[in-house]
C-alpha cells in the first residue's frame, strides 16, 4: 500500500499496448466497477469488489486501485481531507486482514494450529508478531490459526510457541488450580508440538519471529 492508501495493480508485462493494459486502461478511462480476484493459495482466490482504476502511474508499469467509492475522490490538503484520507487507509488494513484470514485459513486447514479445533467461527488468525512492529505483515508466515482461547493465551503471554514448535504455558498457570478448561486447554498443552502446521513448507511460521514473540513470552 502506498503512502496516499491506495492499492497499485501491476500491468501485464511492461508493454502499455498489452491487450490486458489496454483493456484496464479503457476501464479506467470509463470509470468501470472492477472485481479483483486476490489469491491467497494455490487456485483459491478471494473477491473484492467493487474496485476502480483511478490513474494510470507508466514509468512504474501499474494502476492506481480505488477500494471504494469514496476513494475515487482526489486527495486534497484540508484537514477534513486528510482524515478522510486515514479512514481509507484503515479500510484498506482491515481488506488486508481479511486476505491475511482466507489465507491463514487456507494453509492451516480451517484448524487450530495448538489443539486442532475445526470450527471456523471459533478460529482466528493470530499474528505471530503483532502487526503494529515493523515485521508485523499480513503474511502467512507471521500467521497461526487458532482457537479464540488459545489467541487470546498467546496474546496475553500465557502462551508460548518455541522455534521448535513446541508450546509452552506460563509457569504461574502450570502451578494453578481451576476448571476444567484450563486443565485441558491449557496445561496439557505445555510441551507438547503444535497438532497442526501448513502442509506447505514455505507457509510454515517464520523461525526468526517465533524467536521473537518467544522472547516476549519469556520475559512477561
Amino acid at each position: 500500500m502506498a503512502p496516499d492508501g491506495r492499492l497499485r495493480y501491476k500491468w501485464r508485462g511492461e508493454d502499455p499496448h498489452h491487450p490486458e493494459n489496454r483493456a484496464l486502461r479503457a476501464a479506467m478511462e470509463d470509470q468501470l466497477p472492477l472485481i479483483w480476484f486476490f489469491g491467497v493459495g494455490p487456485g483459491e482466490y478471494k473477491p473484492i469488489f467493487p474496485i476502480y482504476l483511478v490513474a494510470e502511474e507508466q514509468d512504474s508499469h501499474q494502476f492506481v486501485v480505488a477500494m471504494d467509492e469514496e476513494q475515487r475522490e482526489s486527495v486534497g490538503g484540508t484537514a477534513e481531507e486528510h482524515v478522510r484520507n486515514y479512514l481509507r487507509v484503515e479500510r484498506n488494513q482491515r481488506m488486508h486482514q481479511r486476505i491475511f484470514r482466507s489465507t491463514v485459513m487456507r494453509a492451516y486447514t480451517t484448524r487450530c494450529a495448538v489443539c486442532a479445533l475445526r470450527h471456523g467461527e471459533l478460529l482466528d488468525a493470530a499474528h505471530i508478531v503483532e502487526d503494529g512492529h515493523e515485521l508485523g505483515v499480513a503474511s502467512v508466515r507471521n500467521g497461526l490459526a487458532l482457537c479464540k482461547i488459545h489467541h487470546a493465551a498467546f496474546d496475553a503471554r500465557i502462551l508460548g510457541i518455541r522455534s521448535d514448535l513446541v508450546v509452552e504455558i506460563r509457569s504461574d498457570l502450570l502451578a494453578e488450580i481451576d476448571g476444567p478448561m484450563l486443565q485441558h486447554g491449557l496445561k496439557e498443552r505445555h510441551g507438547e508440538r503444535l497438532m497442526v502446521l501448513p502442509a506447505v513448507k514455505k507457509e510454515r511460521p517464520d523461525v526468526g519471529l517465533l524467536e521473537l514473540a518467544y522472547e516476549k513470552f519469556r520475559s512477561a
